[in-house]
This record gives C-alpha cells, sequence and structure tokens, in this order.
C-alpha cells in the first residue's frame, strides 16, 4: 500500500479513506470541511474512496482528522494512514470507524496493541493470517543472526490484505473517477 501511495502521489503523505454509507460529494465536502482537499477520489465495488494529505494546506495546522465526526450519521470509515510520522520512520496504521465511534485503532508496527470500542473487532482474522498470537512471533530465536525488521514490508502486505479482505475493499491502485488539483 506505502509502494503504491509513494508512486501515485510523490512527494505527499497521504491518508487513504474507504467509506460505505456516505454518498462521494458527503465524504469530499466533509473532508474539505476538515480542511483535507482530497488529491484523488471515487467509487469502487460499493465503497466511495479518497486520498488526501495527511496534514492540513493551512500553515502550522498538524491536528489529525476528526473521522468520527466524517462516519456520524450511520457511514462506515475505513482509515489508512500510510505514513503517521515519516520524519521518524513510523509504520502506518489503522482505524475503523462506524456511526461518529471510532470501534478499531492499531498501528501496523504493534498490532497486538488495539484500542476502540471494540478492539477485538479483527482478532479472529489477525490471529488467523498469524499477525497476532502465538503464530506472529517471526520464528528466530534471541541471539540468532536475524533482523525481524528484515520481514517487514511482508508482515505489512498481509495485514492490509487480511484488513481489505475482511472489509471486501477494492485494491490500490484506484481508478479516480474525479482528480482534485
Amino acid at each position: 500500500m506505502t509502494d503504491w501511495t509513494h508512486h501515485s502521489f510523490p512527494d505527499h503523505e497521504v491518508n487513504l479513506v474507504f467509506a460505505r454509507g456516505l454518498a462521494p460529494d458527503a465524504l469530499v465536502g466533509r473532508l474539505r470541511d476538515l480542511l483535507r482537499e482530497p488529491l484523488a477520489h471515487g467509487v469502487t465495488n460499493g465503497w466511495t474512496w479518497a486520498v488526501h494529505d495527511m496534514l492540513s494546506f493551512e500553515p502550522g495546522d498538524y491536528e489529525l482528522v476528526d473521522y468520527v465526526g466524517i462516519s456520524q450519521g450511520g457511514g462506515e470509515i475505513v482509515v489508512f494512514v500510510t505514513e503517521p510520522c515519516s520524519a521518524k520512520a513510523h509504520g502506518p496504521d489503522f482505524s475503523y470507524y462506524r456511526d461518529g465511534r471510532m470501534v478499531l485503532h492499531f498501528s501496523f508496527e504493534d498490532v497486538e496493541q488495539r484500542v476502540g470500542e471494540n478492539p477485538d473487532h479483527l482478532s479472529a482474522e489477525l490471529l488467523a493470517a498469524n499477525l497476532i498470537g502465538p503464530g506472529a512471533d517471526c520464528g528466530w530465536g534471541e541471539g540468532d543472526d536475524h533482523d525481524c525488521s528484515d520481514h517487514r514490508d511482508d508482515d505489512e502486505e498481509r495485514l492490509v490484505k487480511t484488513i481489505a479482505d475482511f472489509f471486501v475493499l477494492p485494491s490500490p491502485p484506484l481508478a479516480a473517477k474525479v482528480v482534485a488539483r
């Protein structure tokens, strides 16, 4: 996913948002109200989607996006923050909002630390994919000549696939019906 966003939106740190229960104009309007102009948006397989800069276009505005507010009124929002802190090389994070509530949130760096109204919302799927639980350990013992970060990209791809399969999300690259800017 992060490879796709780097190639499709060079020089941008972006969030990828999928919405169900919100028309494209509603999602785009709510993002614009929060000073997040979509770089691209469209509709694919029943999901409205938008890619927007992580930060506001206003100087000095580093606030996070209020996806809770965007999902109010019956919407579901799935969000991938692809580069939460690129300067510190932090991994992506994932959030799921439904009807004005944060159901689930976790960082790709520590999937075991899930928070939200239902932190176990994806637990069965994450366990089956060996992303959490006893099978999640890479299998190398302490002292072995191994760096677990060597296979981080594979783990991230498996994590994105697990999330996308659960929610039946369309896969990037997405075809934009409307391109902003």
